[in-house]
């Protein structure tokens, strides 16, 4: 007898990343078959932490520490062999086990070492204009995926690969040489030959892995009743077409994106979880309205040890922005919110929350295009702070009345309920609503 098809949850950040999603997505995986990655690259930076212990992931799905779950790098990621066999090997679990529950697209796409240069020289020649890209190479894979001259996972056994990545390494070259740009560039601080001897090195892992027809095992997973989680990196607001551009990343990284990443039909999603700080980071360059470039800005980064996961650069910090916010529910269809980094306000006595913006002198609630003209102010309203630590909390019930009303006047702001609220760094320190 047939099981009842399965719909795909999605989990996706719904600011401008680092919003904490490695954690959740590690918390419930548990109530998941599968654990599927469905775009972005080794840009993200997915951070575990359990057992006094820290784990950074950038390529493999959060759910690699439960032994009952797969792990699909779904058709929307581009992966880098280095950085992926760098994982593997900083995991530390059994190899045989890794591979096994890791599996891969065949029509995801390779992160090539002149793609890394490529990107250095593009960051560069925009002078002040830099968009802070990761140079990690991501761009230009997804300009060449757009120009369909990408070279996919599933081709590396190919007997024409090496001639397809020399042809396509020299056009890089062509490129780069078209910038007529003296500065020499490094990867990873290593010359370009040693660094694609590594690279080559590193496909040898890669190609161990399950290499599958992503999209027929997805549906055919949903069609037989297995549940799904996918995983989302980056946030709405680095959408490629919906975000600050250009100052975001090259994929779509909105609950459309899941679609278009795994394969699956719009019919097959079912919830979608949206995270969010209690208030807000960016990293890199482009608008950020209610950034705060003071003492409290300050204390912010230093409470929320707010450092980029893969760049390990300081984040921007501001309060939260309420339009910002209410925009990334409509795009995705959030049907529960989560919020992260509770504590991070513990010791704050008033906090802000940005509920308009001050825009050609009217006030708006919603993020218009031009999100980055000097016309536009937030307009904030204070709450109470908790001014307590949320250690120990066993229920929504037991936390400070302040918070309460915080969580509450955020869900009657986006009309979307808040699920859970994390009140710390440890897969343990979470209340449920």
């Amino acid at each position: 007898m047939q099981k009842n098809k399965q719909k795909a949850d999605v989990l996706l950040g719904l600011q401008w990343g680092d919003e904490g999603k490695g954690k959740i997505v590690d918390v419930l995986t548990k109530n998941y078959n599968i654990v599927a990655r469905f775009q972005g690259g080794p840009n993200a930076g997915h951070t575990l932490e359990f057992d006094n212990k820290k784990t950074i992931l950038h390529t493999i799905p959060s759910g690699i520490f439960h032994n009952t779950a797969i792990n699909l790098i779904g058709n929307g990621v581009v992966i880098d062999p280095v950085i992926f066999k760098r994982e593997i090997d900083n995991l530390n679990i059994d190899k045989n086990i890794l591979v096994s529950s890791i599996l891969i697209s065949k029509k995801s796409h390779l992160i090539l070492p002149s793609h890394r240069l490529l990107d250095a020289v593009y960051e560069h020649s925009k002078g002040k204009n830099k968009i802070g890209s990761t140079l990690k190479g991501i761009g230009p894979t997804y300009t060449d995926k757009t120009a369909r001259l990408g070279l996919r996972t599933g081709s590396i056994k190919n007997i024409d690969f090496k001639e397809r990545y020399e042809a396509l390494k020299q056009e890089h070259f062509r490129q780069i040489d078209s910038f007529k740009c003296n500065e020499k560039f490094q990867i990873e601080g290593m010359d370009f030959d040693d660094y694609e001897k590594l690279w080559f090195d590193s496909l040898e892992t890669l190609s161990e892995m399950q290499l599958i027809d992503s999209e027929l095992y997805a549906n055919q997973s949903l069609q037989n009743g297995v549940s799904m989680l996918a995983e989302g990196a980056q946030g709405t607001l680095l959408d490629v077409d919906f975000g600050s551009y250009p100052f975001v990343t090259s994929s779509n990284t909105i609950t459309a994106g899941a679609c278009a990443g795994l394969g699956i039909a719009p019919s097959s999603i079912g919830e979608v979880f949206g995270i969010f700080k209690a208030y807000c980071t960016r990293v890199g360059s482009g608008p950020f309205p209610t950034e705060l470039k003071d003492e409290t800005g300050e204390k912010l980064r230093k409470e929320g040890n707010e450092f980029g996961a893969t760049t390990g650069r300081p984040r921007r910090c501001g309060w939260l922005d309420l339009p910002a916010l209410k925009y990334a529910i409509m795009l995705n269809g959030v049907t529960k919110l989560i919020m992260t980094k509770a504590d991070v306000l513990n010791s704050f006595d008033n906090i802000k929350v940005c509920t308009h913006y001050r825009f050609k002198n009217q006030n708006i609630d919603y993020f218009p295009f031009e999100i980055d003209g000097e016309e536009l102010e937030p307009v904030y309203k204070t709450v109470n702070g908790w001014e307590t630590s949320l250690e120990n909390l066993d229920s929504f019930e037991q936390a400070p009345k302040a918070l309460i009303d915080y969580v509450k006047y955020i869900e009657d702001q986006t009309n979307t309920p808040v699920w859970l609220i994390s009140t710390g760094p440890d897969r343990k320190e979470l209340i449920a609503k």
